[in-house]
């Protein structure tokens, strides 16, 4: 039979109606000729809660002890969707990350899995059994218990399916699917039918909240087709797939932006070969990723750095820039989170010019000024200011004639 891996989401799973509803979405599957692997996130806002229940007991939470906590709302999850299922007639068991074979890195948080043996996995679907996993967590190569990072439920269905050849990773959210734009700052934006992984890459990276990034890197390389859609109304949703050269691609598929970022800014840096590799190799020991950067032109014999991080390593990557200061020969470090970034994608922007023209003239007449700029072969995204990025979103949107 095929192998479908399924992954629901929180808000799929928020309460007993939604449980319930899931696993008569599971049993459909099943009846359709169909093994399933059930991947699962913690219900609702379970986390958000955990992690308030941690900040309010310590400021001081260890990373193993934070994993230990962070990653018990999947396990009751995977056992109350369990139950749904035997209330059905079909037969399911409930893992753990680690009951599930997923062994990581030591590096909690944000852990990288390293392998998976399936073994019990397999073992239960050729019992005729349900698999339900845990998302989201693993088992590092230290015996602890481990998490991926926000969001990785994605990544552990993405995972299960390439080692167990699924012919397909269906993404259950709260959309319908991937959408041109945001629907709550775009309303004519549309549902894409299909995007290439390459697209939904830069989507994913701009800000794109639909599918985490690294899910969508490793379906890439493992070549697993994913399809992303609602477990409220069940329609067909988003294919993400290769890209056929065979299809003529949109020039320009999606307006994404992004909140989540923020600006440092490294003043009268010497310009020599070197410094910013000791710059950034300082952000890199303390994990902190580094997004769009730009180095001004040299005056004098010095330059000024700029670059993005994640808002919630900005303490983080200031504290690390300003411990080598003097190391680097900088005067300074400022930082600035009421920044934005608006980025347009499109597969077919390998072999169309004017992208890049049409973007900026746009942003232009609408009166918004472009603090940094940074490019791939498919994606042209600025830094704007926070409070002009849903003017400027609505306004990309339409010069690409999207709606």
């Amino acid at each position: 039979m095929a192998l479908v891996v399924q992954k629901f989401g929180g808000t799929s799973v928020g309460d007993a109606d939604r449980i319930r509803a899931v696993a008569d979405h599971i049993a459909r599957t099943r009846r359709s000729g169909c093994d399933v692997v059930v991947v699962v996130s913690a219900m609702g806002r379970t986390t958000d809660d955990l992690i308030r229940l941690a900040d309010e007991v310590s400021s001081v939470q260890p990373p193993r002890e934070y994993d230990m906590l962070v990653s018990s709302g999947e396990r009751v999850s995977t056992a109350l969707l369990c139950m749904a299922l035997a209330e059905l007639g079909v037969a399911a068991s409930s893992f753990t990350g680690s009951q599930a074979g997923i062994v990581t890195d030591t590096d909690h948080m944000k852990a990288k899995i390293v392998d998976i043996r399936a073994g019990r996995i397999t073992e239960a679907l050729e019992a005729g059994k349900v698999p339900v996993v845990a998302g989201f967590q693993g088992v590092s190569t230290e015996r602890d218990v481990t998490t991926l990072g926000r969001g990785a439920s994605d990544l552990t269905a993405v995972a299960l399916a390439a080692v167990l050849g699924a012919e397909v990773c269906e993404i259950y959210t709260d959309v319908t699917g991937v959408f041109s734009s945001d629907p709550r700052i775009v309303p004519d934006a549309h549902k894409l039918l299909r995007v290439s992984f390459e697209e939904m890459l830069e989507i994913a990276a701009a800000g794109g909240r639909v599918l985490q990034l690294r899910s969508g890197e490793f379906a890439r390389n493992h070549h697993v087709p994913l399809h992303v859609r609602s477990s409220f109304t069940w329609e067909p949703g988003t294919w993400i797939v290769e890209e056929d050269d065979s299809m003529e691609q949109a020039v320009v598929t999606a307006v994404v932006h992004d909140v989540s970022q923020a600006k440092i800014t490294v003043a009268r840096v010497p310009d020599k070969p070197g410094i910013a590799a000791r710059l950034f190799r300082a952000l890199a020991d303390r994990s902190v990723n580094v997004d769009d950067i730009v180095q001004n032109a040299s005056v004098d014999g010095t330059t000024d750095i700029s670059f993005t991080v994640p808002r919630t390593d900005l303490a983080t990557a200031v504290e690390g820039v300003s411990g080598h200061l003097a190391d680097l020969g900088a005067t300074g470090v400022t930082s600035d989170v009421a920044i934005a970034k608006v980025s347009v994608i499109g597969a077919g922007m390998k072999s169309h010019p004017g992208v890049t023209a049409t973007m900026f003239e746009t942003l232009a007449e609408e009166g918004i000024n472009i603090d940094l700029i940074s490019t791939s072969t498919i994606r042209i995204s600025c830094i704007v200011r926070e409070e002009d990025v849903e003017r400027a979103v609505r306004a990309l949107h339409r010069a690409f004639d999207l709606a």
